[in-house]
């Protein structure tokens, strides 16, 4: 039985005690703690050429120039978000807690609980989730975000965003304002919008997830547990996905190839049942937006995690209109907000197309109400621009986001994670289009 607590440490104090040790390097080269502006501006500029490259065609996530080793691919790139505009208040406090009515996929059953973590939650264990670090803080007093600020203050210069539950390691609270860093992100958040200490601690067994994380430069996820199944998408180094089970069963994987749809073609491909049954379990399967996958536990880290800040920069690109960045400041608002799948609400839960039909509604052109339909009323694109949506699935669009600049998206991903900030190129996008 693997050591429950061992697995906690390592999940929770291993991304702090990294973002910790950074900031502490970074505090010797600054007085605040903060990168100079130069490095980000760069990582920009580089995060933007390669999104570039890759809409025109130059690059591909699947480039067999940049193919390392088995599944791994060499497309590694670190993205800085980049804001529409500046808000006045640090906590989003819009009502996003009553989910509108509608069709809802019906969840798979599962008997018992997916990984050990979650039941050893259930046996009332202890799990212990602060060894590295000294203080936790979790921005869980907030409706949908908390702004991560350059100075203690509300005039300061906005570098980052925290979703809901996400976790930080907290320098010191001073009148009123905790010094923290979350992920890549250092700055100032209020301190009254944190729970702290041991406090913390008692709720992160709840607010966080059991997830891997891409371990090589880029990875195959499969639509079955083996090497030879049909890839489902190419995810980068670093990105984290949440575990939907750790241990598949014959009864689970029934299930998962009624719900996506697998034909037997692609059951065959991956090497027939018989060959699925017995190399199962050397695979996790994982959530890719709303979908189920798989990825190959030898390239990959289990952990527990906390959700973690994202950068957010406002730095309008040279030549682009203020139209495109007002879309990206307007689409912003609703960070944080529930998925509900056939909704259309941006406060009270939409899906991936109800997200960006409704921004772009807010701007006089319509979409309809489908990511696969969207893609074909949309202008294929080879740079794209703030606004530009982003299209993704396994064979045929699936799933679709909005690019925001700097190299990410914002999109309605799923249940657990809401709207949220991602990678433009987390998976391998089948289409860049302008509506």
């Amino acid at each position: 039985m693997i050591n429950v607590k061992r697995i906690a440490a390592i999940a929770i104090s291993g991304v702090f005690s990294v973002a910790v040790l950074f900031a502490i390097m970074q505090d010797r080269a600054s007085a605040e703690g903060f990168a100079a502006s130069e490095e980000i501006s760069g990582a920009i500029v580089m995060v933007n050429d390669y999104c570039n490259r890759v809409a025109s065609g130059e690059l591909f996530a699947t480039d067999p120039v940049l193919l390392a080793q088995g599944d791994e691919a060499r497309a590694s790139v670190e993205a800085d978000a980049v804001s529409g505009a500046e808000e006045s208040a640090d906590t989003d406090n819009s009502d996003g807690l009553d989910a509108e009515s509608g069709m809802v996929p019906a969840e798979m059953d599962m008997v018992g609980p997916a990984t050990e973590i979650e039941s050893a939650i259930q046996d009332g264990e202890h799990i212990n989730l602060n060894l590295n670090y000294s203080r936790l803080g979790i921005a869980n007093k907030v409706s949908n975000y908390l702004n991560v600020r350059k100075k203690p203050s509300k005039s300061g210069q906005i570098v980052g965003k925290m979703v809901k539950n996400s976790g930080c390691h907290i320098y010191k609270v001073e009148k009123g304002w905790a010094k923290i860093v979350s992920g890549k992100v250092n700055g100032y958040v209020k301190a009254e919008y944190l729970t702290m200490d041991d406090e913390a601690e008692a709720i992160a067994p709840e607010v966080g997830r059991d997830c891997v994380e891409i371990m090589t430069d880029s990875l195959n996820v499969r639509a079955l547990p083996s090497v030879t199944a049909p890839i489902y998408s190419v995810c980068d180094s670093g990105e984290e996905f949440e575990i939907k089970k750790e241990s598949v069963d014959r009864e689970f994987l029934e299930k998962i190839i009624e719900k996506e749809n697998i034909s037997e073609e692609s059951i065959e491909r991956a090497g027939g049942m018989d060959y699925l049954l017995e190399h199962m379990n050397e695979f996790i399967c994982i959530m890719v937006d709303d979908d189920y996958a798989f990825v190959s536990k030898d390239y990959v880290r289990e952990q527990f995690s906390l959700k973690r800040a994202v950068r957010f920069k406002y730095d309008p690109e040279t030549g682009e209109s203020s139209e495109a960045y007002g879309i990206v400041a307007y689409a912003m608002q609703f960070l944080g907000n529930p998925y509900v799948w056939g909704g259309t609400s941006l406060t009270n839960g939409c899906d991936c197309s109800g997200f960006v039909m409704q921004i772009w509604a807010h701007f006089g052109k319509g979409l309809p109400h489908s990511s696969a339909a969207q893609a074909g009323c949309t202008t294929s694109v080879s740079t794209p621009r703030p606004g530009d949506l982003f299209f993704y699935g396994s064979g045929g669009v699936s799933h679709v986001a909005m690019y925001i600049g700097g190299g990410q998206v914002i999109h309605a991903s799923n249940h657990r994670d809401g709207i949220k900030i991602s990678n433009a190129y987390y998976r391998h996008p089948l289409k860049i289009g302008r509506p």
